[in-house]
């Protein structure tokens, strides 16, 4: 029976040479749910969610102890696929990152890469990719034009596009709104409630307010250590431990 979570997590540890930056972490996260992590910066939520696409891997003098498992594999053993990883644990970083190409070979970049060149079937990708991220209707008479000439707004909603044109099932967004204007950011916030009909999404956000809005469960991290994690109407309404309603109130952070 295929399990219901898409990640477990078990006292995991995470070392930046001798800095202990993540202690004794335990989580599952649910798939076709959003997960949000929030905490004041430098809590470790970024590094932790790098952690569940191995990006920490290209960080010198990071070291992991515990378990993470993606589908029941743990994802850390020996000889796992990290490539195969990152093609099912897509990412979208805080600034939008398009590349100096037209919008139609953003898009078709990865799909390239993994040996797909019948054009009809990328043409396909494309088209399903950018109305997914609800950006089609805005460049499909454009495609060739380069991505750099889209607002900041649609060229986060072209990285997302991005990212779903490599067919993941789960997607890591690490600030995704930080660098946007409110409106391109209830934008994202409303295609995030669409993805997770067929996604599993885990969002860092330092903007509580969104994290309230769009997701299922938070986890509320402070000083590298997971302090509290639960359904989002739990962790904003009646958390269990103090730090997290001083943090939620506003009394530090």
């Amino acid at each position: 029976m295929m399990s219901e979570f898409a990640f477990k997590i078990n006292n995991m540890n995470l070392y930046y040479g001798d800095k202990h930056a993540l202690d004794n972490i335990n989580m599952e996260i649910k798939k076709n749910e959003v997960t949000a992590f929030i905490g004041p910066s430098g809590c470790g939520k970024s590094s932790f969610l790098r952690s569940l696409n191995r990006m920490n891997d290209l960080i010198d003098g990071a070291k992991i102890t515990g378990d993470i498992l993606y589908n029941e594999n743990d994802i850390y053993s020996k000889g796992f696929d990290v490539i195969e990883l990152r093609t099912r644990v897509g990412m979208v970083f805080q600034k939008p990152n398009p590349f100096p190409m037209s919008i139609y070979d953003n898009i078709a970049y990865g799909p390239k890469r993994q040996g797909i060149k019948n054009k009809k079937v990328l043409e396909e990708i494309v088209e399903r990719a950018l109305k997914q991220a609800a950006l089609w209707e805005e460049v499909s008479n454009r495609l060739d034009d380069s991505a750099m000439q889209l607002s900041g707004g649609q060229q986060q909603r072209l990285c997302i596009a991005r990212t779903l044109a490599m067919n993941p099932e789960v997607i890591l967004m690490d600030e995704p709104t930080s660098a946007l204007d409110p409106i391109a950011t209830q934008k994202i916030e409303e295609l995030i409630f669409e993805l997770k009909k067929e996604y599993t999404i885990i969002i860092v956000t330092h903007n509580m307010q969104q994290a309230a809005r769009i997701s299922d469960k938070t986890a509320f991290f402070l000083l590298g250590e997971l302090i509290e994690f639960d359904s989002t109407s739990v962790i904003f309404s009646n958390p269990k431990v103090s730090k997290t309603e001083e943090y939620i109130t506003g009394r530090f952070g």
